[in-house]
């Protein structure tokens, strides 16, 4: 690939690959700030950021009750633990 190439992801000629995942990540919304660090090195695309429902405003931290948070789609997400690596607030924690 030439240097600034662009790789384009195109979920619907993905396959579904999340079903032999070990671990799976979950987002606390309550550390959770918004702040998109755990998007781009997600190897699967597999991290979006979505508007916040009213019962994670509630427990969000102040500062972060009107910016999104990150929500996973375990239908790609492989368990690989980078976003939960990458968090700087340590709000993705990988569980069985």
């Amino acid at each position: 690939m030439e240097k600034g190439g662009i790789i384009k992801h195109d979920l619907n000629k993905s396959p579904k690959t999340g079903n032999w995942r070990y671990v799976r990540p979950e987002v606390d919304a309550s550390k959770c700030i918004g702040c998109t660090t755990c998007v781009l090195p997600c190897p699967d695309a597999s991290i979006e950021m979505r508007r916040r429902s009213k019962e994670e405003k509630k427990i969000s931290p102040k500062l972060a009750q009107e910016k999104e948070i990150a929500d996973i789609d375990y239908e790609y997400c492989k368990g690989c633990g980078v976003c939960a690596q990458v968090c700087p607030m340590k709000a993705i924690v990988m569980k069985k």
